[in-house]
């Protein structure tokens, strides 16, 4: 066991300790951005006279695009370098952000919502950015903490936005409120691309040679990769079925969805033959391959943590008042307890991964989220709260760290793919949001976390069959030479 933490200067602000800071603070913006809305719904719906089933469109349509754009941003940081495309996806999102602000109608606002799902991808742009910085043995921690501090834009959000709202004052409060959110976005879109580069001075950015789709590197793993995309447009379908479901498409309009989706998805297919069809009909040497099943089940192990993270902080204060009676407000502290247990377990479990072993530690945390939710699906109002709570918090510690885990994990497969990876495991934390959201809308909450549960074992038991990163990175350049990228 090394010492990865001995070096690690956190409060330092030069070279990779600077870009680090600085890329949280870029997704810290990002998720600010992408939730300026949710604290402040109640104001815009009495302003604009919406129906309960208006907001709650608004919000599927909030993450509906994430899914998508977390594999198109991905492809487009691996070829164009994460300085360039962080700053213009904060510039967009800066000016769809201004457009929600002056938004008049809910067809404006819907349509704003919509394609500021495009702020949930900036996550993936982070991931290549700090693996080009940071040594693997202490990528984990690195991404950890990156993750974990940025997720708190949400939650900033929360906080910040409704004072601010009645600091301004005023009917059109709740317009200047997330207006600003946007102008900083602008304003940071500029200070982050005057300040990182995409790699430390004499550094190689490594590119992929194809571009439109992930390239693979064996028959069998185009095939999994086909496979791997399915969910993504099954997810896509089901956030359709949910706005039918309210009643606010009609049944034929449904089935058009349907229809595109299932046209999109072949002519996806016919994209990833065309990139991968030199690999399809020659074999690539085995020194050359990457496994595509190390994205899978990396994929899987996302979809059921912060799937699982995103499902669970929205019902657990329902959950404490109905089952303990207790006040809204306590509930409410109890479901931001688990939200921020979460978020700081992270970095440890980057730290866990770096240190006792990548594979391994993934598969004991994601044990111990597993049976952490088989408890919670146990509790009851004869449960001691204070118990309750303590079962709560230790799954959270679990989910939270086995999610830094993955990530520690997912630059360690192909330097020059890691943007689309990481978009792809990325999807599927989306992915799991909505599965896992659609299972407790169906059924009573003791199933829903048991349904978690199974979800994360069957996780726990694919990470077993991963293979451990090897000691060093094989990169073709495109000049056709090959480079060996150490990893430890």
């Amino acid at each position: 066991m090394s010492n990865t933490s001995a070096d690690f200067k956190f409060f330092s602000f030069g070279d990779r300790f600077k870009v680090l800071h600085l890329t949280w603070m870029a997704f810290f913006v990002s998720f600010l951005v992408w939730f300026n809305h949710a604290p402040l719904l109640v104001v815009i719906q009495e302003q604009l006279a919406l129906s309960d089933q208006q907001i709650k469109t608004l919000l599927i349509l909030n993450v509906a695009l994430t899914i998508p754009a977390r594999i198109i941003v991905g492809m487009l940081v691996d070829s164009y370098g994460p300085r360039t495309i962080y700053s213009v996806l904060l510039a967009i999102t800066g000016g769809l952000c201004l457009f929600f602000s002056l938004a008049r109608s809910f067809e404006a606002l819907a349509l704003a919502r919509f394609l500021l799902g495009f702020a949930g991808a900036g996550f993936v742009i982070g991931i290549r950015m700090i693996s080009e910085w940071f040594p693997a043995r202490q990528l984990g921690l690195a991404e950890g903490m990156y993750k974990g501090l940025g997720n708190i834009g949400s939650a900033a959000a929360a906080i910040s936005l409704p004072a601010l709202a009645l600091w301004f004052g005023g009917e059109n409060g709740w317009r200047y409120a997330t207006g600003a959110t946007g102008i900083l976005a602008f304003v940071y879109a500029a200070i982050y691309y005057l300040s990182v580069r995409d790699t430390p001075a004499g550094s190689t950015y490594f590119k992929p040679n194809k571009s439109g789709g992930l390239a693979v590197t064996s028959k069998r793993d185009f095939a999994l990769y086909l496979l791997t995309n399915i969910p993504m447009f099954a997810a896509m379908a089901l956030l359709a079925w949910k706005v039918e479901a309210l009643q606010l498409i009609s049944a034929q309009v449904l089935y058009c969805i349907y229809a595109a989706l299932v046209v999109l998805y072949l002519l996806q297919c016919r994209k990833l033959f065309a990139i991968n069809k030199e690999v399809i009909a020659t074999p690539v040497n085995e020194l050359y391959q990457y496994k595509f099943k190390q994205v899978m089940i990396l994929s899987l192990a996302y979809a059921v943590t912060f799937g699982a993270e995103l499902a669970v902080v929205s019902m657990l204060p329902m959950f404490f008042q109905n089952t303990f009676a207790v006040p809204v407000a306590l509930a409410g502290v109890f479901g931001a307890c688990f939200a921020a247990v979460d978020m700081a377990s992270c970095p440890s479990g980057g730290w866990i991964s770096d240190n006792f072993g990548r594979k391994r530690s993934l598969t004991i945390l994601l044990t111990g989220a597993a049976i952490g939710f088989f408890i919670m699906a146990s509790i009851d109002d004869s449960w001691p709260i204070a118990l309750a709570v303590a079962a709560m918090m230790c799954s959270s510690f679990f989910l939270g760290s086995a999610a830094g885990c993955v990530f520690a994990m997912v630059p360690l497969i192909r330097r020059s793919l890691t943007g689309q990876i990481a978009g792809i495991v990325g999807a599927y934390g989306n992915i799991g949001a909505v599965v896992f959201l659609t299972v407790f809308s169906l059924v009573d909450t003791s199933t829903f976390f048991l349904t978690i549960a199974i979800g994360i074992a069957l996780a726990a038991a694919a990470s077993m069959l991963m293979d451990a990163p090897q000691d060093t990175l094989i990169e073709v350049m495109p000049d056709g030479s090959v480079q060996r990228i150490p990893v430890h």
